[in-house]
């Protein structure tokens, strides 16, 4: 399976062909109009979504996950988390701390859980441990157990962690 020059094989393609040193640099005909180079920019500016799915039958423990902005939890995670939205499947299951702006529990949640914005415990959700909470939506046949309070407006925007003296 491995080949001789490692795990990878060396590639000879137009993209990979390093630059013959007898080829003079030409120098530009005319300056780069600022119309030509704005769409590059505007691509780099613009920012994709930086979404981890943790499939069903991936475990994942003692971790910290950051710079993420969507979560999709459909196997079982024990980690830290700063983030904008958390999404537990049916199936899914998080242990640990959490601060997000929107969560959706559809599986089972247990540990320290903020939101800054809306908590949404669906049917088959169950939450256990510190919620804290700016706005919530419980739906019949929810399970929601521990200490559980309304953050204040001060606390609604502070991540993991921090507390307000």
């Amino acid at each position: 399976m491995l080949q001789k020059d490692g795990f990878f094989r060396k590639r000879d393609d137009i993209f990979f062909r390093p630059a013959t040193p007898a080829a003079p640099i030409p120098a530009p005909a005319a300056p780069v109009a600022s119309a030509q180079v704005q769409p590059a920019a505007e691509k780099a500016d613009a920012r994709s979504e930086a979404k981890l799915v943790v499939g069903p039958q991936i475990k994942i423990k003692g971790v910290e996950i950051s710079d993420c902005d969507t979560l999709v939890v459909e196997g079982r995670i024990e980690a830290t988390l700063d983030s904008r939205v958390l999404e537990i499947t049916e199936h899914g299951v998080f242990q640990g701390t959490i601060a997000v702006d929107n969560a959706a529990i559809r599986g089972r949640f247990e540990g320290e859980l903020t939101v800054r914005k809306q908590l949404v415990i669906h049917g088959t959700g169950k939450c256990s441990g510190k919620i804290r909470y700016a706005r919530i939506k419980v739906e019949e046949g929810a399970e929601l157990a521990g200490e559980i309070s309304v953050l204040d407006r001060t606390q609604a925007n502070l991540p993991v962690g921090r507390k307000v003296a």
